[in-house]
Formats: C-alpha cells, sequence, structure tokens
C-alpha cells in the first residue's frame, strides 16, 4: 500500500510540475536552486514562504481575473499575451519568473528581470476605448504589481500551510517590492497597509469590460484541460473567485456567494490545496 502511495504522489507531482514548469522544468529547477551565488532573498524571508507554497495555484488566477479589471491592462493582455492560445505557455515563463526571482541568484534575477523589461518595453498598443497603452507605463506596473501581491498574500492567509503573522504579512509585501522596483514600478508597496491603500486608490478606474469578462469566462469555465482534471480545477476556480473581494465580483459576472464560500469552496479549496502541497513535497527520506 505504501509503494502504491508513493507511486501515485510521484506521478501526480511529476504532472503537476510539467504543467507549471514546463519541458525544461527540471533543468531551470536545477540551476534556480543549486547555482551557488548571493539570493536576493534569505531563506528565512516570507517571500520565499509564500511562493514555495500551493496556494499559489489559487493565487495566480485570482490575480489574473482582478488584474482584468483594469481595461488597460486587460487590453496589453488581450493584444500580446497570447493568453489563449498558449495559457500553459503563459503559466510557465510567469512560474518561472516568480521563481527566478524568488530563489535564484542576484545575477539570475537581475537578468531576468531585464528581458522582462525588454519585453514590456515592445507590449504597446490602443484599447478598444481608444486609449493608448504600454506595458512599461510604471502607473500599469503597479496595478499589476498590486493585484499580483494582494491575491498572492490573500491566497496564502487563506490556504497556506502556515497562514503569516502581521510582521509576516509586511515582510511579504516588503519582499515583493524589491522585485517590482527593478521592473520599473515607482514607490512599490511595503507594508500591508500601504497596499491595500495603494491598491483602493485604483478603483476609481476599474471596470468590467467585455474583453476582461471573456477572458474570466475562458479562465474559469473554457480551460484547455482533460476531462479527468476538470473537477479539481473547478474547486481551484472557485476558490480563487472566492477570495476576490466583493467590489471585484459583479464587474466580471461572477456570483458572491458567502455561506457557500465560507463552507463548501473553503473545504474544497482547502482539501485541493492540501493534495497538491502533498504531491508536489517529496517524501521525508
Amino acid at each position: 500500500m505504501t509503494d502504491i502511495a508513493g507511486d501515485l504522489r510521484a506521478r501526480l507531482g511529476a504532472m503537476l510540475f510539467s504543467r507549471v514548469a514546463g519541458p525544461d522544468g527540471p533543468a531551470h529547477a536545477e540551476r534556480i536552486h543549486g547555482a551557488p551565488g548571493e539570493r536576493w532573498f534569505g531563506e528565512d524571508r516570507p517571500i520565499r514562504t509564500v511562493h514555495a507554497d500551493s496556494a499559489m495555484f489559487v493565487g495566480g488566477l485570482r490575480a489574473l481575473l482582478l488584474q482584468s479589471l483594469h481595461p488597460l491592462a486587460m487590453a496589453g493582455v488581450a493584444g500580446h499575451s497570447g493568453f489563449r492560445g498558449d495559457p500553459w505557455g503563459r503559466l510557465q515563463r510567469t512560474s518561472h519568473f516568480l521563481a527566478v526571482t524568488t530563489f535564484g541568484t542576484a545575477a539570475d534575477a537581475e537578468a531576468m528581470v531585464a528581458r522582462i523589461r525588454g519585453i514590456h518595453r515592445r507590449v504597446q498598443g490602443t484599447a478598444p476605448d481608444g486609449r493608448r497603452y504600454a506595458a512599461s507605463d510604471p502607473h500599469l506596473l503597479k496595478w499589476v504589481h498590486l493585484a499580483e501581491a494582494d491575491s498572492f498574500l490573500a491566497a496564502y492567509q487563506r490556504y497556506g500551510s502556515a497562514p503569516l503573522d502581521a510582521a509576516g504579512r509586511d515582510g511579504y509585501v516588503a519582499d515583493l517590492a524589491r522585485v517590482a522596483a527593478a521592473l520599473g514600478v515607482v514607490d512599490p508597496p511595503t507594508t500591508e497597509a500601504q497596499l491595500k491603500a495603494q491598491l483602493a486608490a485604483y478603483r476609481p478606474e476599474l471596470t468590467g469590460t467585455a474583453e476582461a469578462r471573456d477572458a474570466a469566462r475562458f479562465l474559469l469555465l473554457q480551460p484547455p484541460l482533460p476531462l479527468a482534471a476538470r473537477a479539481p480545477y473547478a474547486v481551484l476556480a472557485a476558490a480563487a473567485v472566492g477570495s476576490l473581494p466583493r467590489w471585484a465580483r459583479w464587474p466580471l459576472r461572477l456570483p458572491y456567494l458567502p455561506v457557500a464560500e465560507t463552507t463548501v469552496v473553503r473545504l474544497a479549496g482547502t482539501g485541493l490545496i492540501r493534495t497538491i502541497r502533498w504531491a508536489m513535497t517529496p517524501p521525508a527520506a
């Protein structure tokens, strides 16, 4: 029985890792964790705790939904990211960026940031409402950063293995601010209170465009997944929606079901994330 459980764990873990990291995942992981050199963040930093946890599956999906509420950010995603044609590729590129900047050497993190900034300089265009956008715009960069920081932290606090105390939450926001500043974000928040205040300041700019609602339907209801993965993904999607603030729901035409979200969704999400964590954590020797 132990061998069967171990084999199941190994197969499930390998499948999940392949989805998130892609075919180059093992080579990337070896370099990220094995290359000698100074890191941006020490092993005791909150950013390592949060970004290593399986709650990031919920946080990443929540971040995409929240980011879509800014019409210019959504226009950039729709026009340049290829999230429909290659959603797994986009996930793998994002996870690689997070892994390198969180766990990799300082030299590799700086090189990764420089590459992303180069990509941002080429991403520009005109939104459906006629406004020009550029991914390198510090104001737009800050919105993307705030949505990610809020989402990663909210998901970890709800589904993470050991939720952070107030000092840990402030530490996480400060850690992520270092990455944001390197990417070109001006005055990123360094405490949880600043994160909430800056996020609230963007609310007058947010709206649920047709493109954003279409993206939400694709992400939540039409992901390119085999039949066997649809049910677990539905739980993941419900957990992501359930962790969004109430004000972010209606613009995307997402339901607000507080009783179900605090009972059925919370329990199912906790079970799923624990299973993913079990599969992706190597058994003790």
